[in-house]
């Protein structure tokens, strides 16, 4: 593969990546102030965490899929690539569920898919390139305690998050 192709095969993934996270920040348009009158368990982190850690973690995502695209591009890659597709919709969705409709119970139900999810693109970028797949483990880190959080800010916001 030649080195243009491989520097526009980044900027694709890089561009899917962040349109993923794009779509999911519109919807967390008023994510802040919305986050701050939600009763929060004591070990939430603050709002301002959440741009960085996402950011970082886009980015690793982006090099994880285009490392996997390398070893023979959608013809030979189409299942964890496909995967990965599919885990970036799930995860722009939640923003959406959550954020934007309010709707505590069908955001952690995304999230549980979205983890489901990870896991499997994990471990089909694992076995097409051990980097890749590792690449893969912050974000499947951040997303377990992104579920953990959903779950205890539903339950300890019924009448916001129905």
């Amino acid at each position: 593969m030649s080195r243009t192709k491989q520097i526009a095969g980044l900027a694709g993934w890089l561009l899917l990546c962040f349109a993923a996270a794009a779509a999911g920040a519109i919807a967390s348009a008023q994510a802040a102030a919305f986050y701050h009158q939600l009763a929060q368990p004591g070990w939430a982190p603050p709002s301002s965490w959440f741009g960085p850690v996402w950011t970082a973690l886009y980015a690793l995502m982006a090099i994880a899929a285009w490392l996997v695209w390398r070893e023979g591009g959608w013809r030979r890659q189409r299942g964890p690539l496909s995967s990965f597709v599919v885990q970036l919709v799930v995860n722009a969705l939640w923003s959406w569920l959550f954020f934007a409709w309010h709707q505590g119970a069908m955001a952690f139900v995304d999230i549980v898919l979205l983890w489901l999810l990870i896991v499997a693109t994990l471990v089909g970028f694992w076995r097409v390139r051990p980097l890749a797949g590792m690449l893969l483990v912050p974000y499947l880190g951040w997303v377990s305690f992104a579920a953990v959080l959903n779950f205890a800010v539903w339950h300890l916001n019924p009448q916001i998050l129905g």
